[in-house]
């Protein structure tokens, strides 16, 4: 049997290799919300902090390079509605107006944000992945702490100790990750086409 060639050009993202649909489309931007959805249950506590560590931030990044950030915005949209109407798949199995909330506001930001960056090769190199992984997680913080401060009555210094500084090794080893498995698929992909 064989296999279609893929062609890969700038301004794609992963997601635009698989043949155009709305139904690709569709299934892409739930599939993400699930995907998202199964990562915030892994769960680590962090003492002191109302906001555990979880694989959800990761997913959402992920989901945001690989689905390109209008597919990207409404995966997260779609994860964060559905989680408000109580469907417990926000980290550990909550749901609602949690501390945590917040971040994954800023998750929404973020997935567009790294989808666009992936559309501009983000994504291609070790380094851009890097990058595009770091700048995700500064949006995610941007929003996510001033609604830490406001939800748990936290000062901002308070609310960095709690809502930041514990989360940094993770950000690192995540980004550490999608280094490998982002640019790798490219360079597959590239080979195949």
């Amino acid at each position: 049997m064989a296999t279609a060639a893929v062609t890969t050009r700038p301004g794609q993202v992963l997601a635009d290799l698989l043949p155009a649909s709305r139904t690709k489309d569709v299934a892409l931007v739930v599939g993400g919300a699930v995907l998202t959805g199964i990562a915030a249950q892994i769960v680590v506590p962090v003492p002191g902090s109302p906001v555990p560590v979880t694989g959800q931030t990761f997913a959402a990044l992920l989901v945001g390079t690989a689905l390109g950030a209008r597919r990207g915005l409404l995966s997260l949209a779609l994860y964060a509605l559905v989680g408000l109407a109580g469907v417990p798949w926000f980290q550990g199995g909550t749901s609602g107006l949690t501390a945590s909330f917040g971040y994954i506001l800023g998750m929404l930001l973020a997935a567009t944000v790294a989808g666009e960056l992936a559309r501009r090769g983000g994504d291609r190199s070790a380094l851009r992945m890097a990058g595009t992984m770091a700048i995700g997680s500064a949006v995610i913080y941007a929003v996510g702490v001033p609604w830490l401060m406001a939800h748990a009555g936290m000062s901002f210094p308070a609310a960095l100790a709690a809502g930041v500084t514990p989360f940094l090794i993770g950000d690192a080893l995540k980004a550490a990750l999608a280094m490998g498995v982002l640019p790798s698929t490219w360079k597959l992909l590239g080979r195949r086409g």
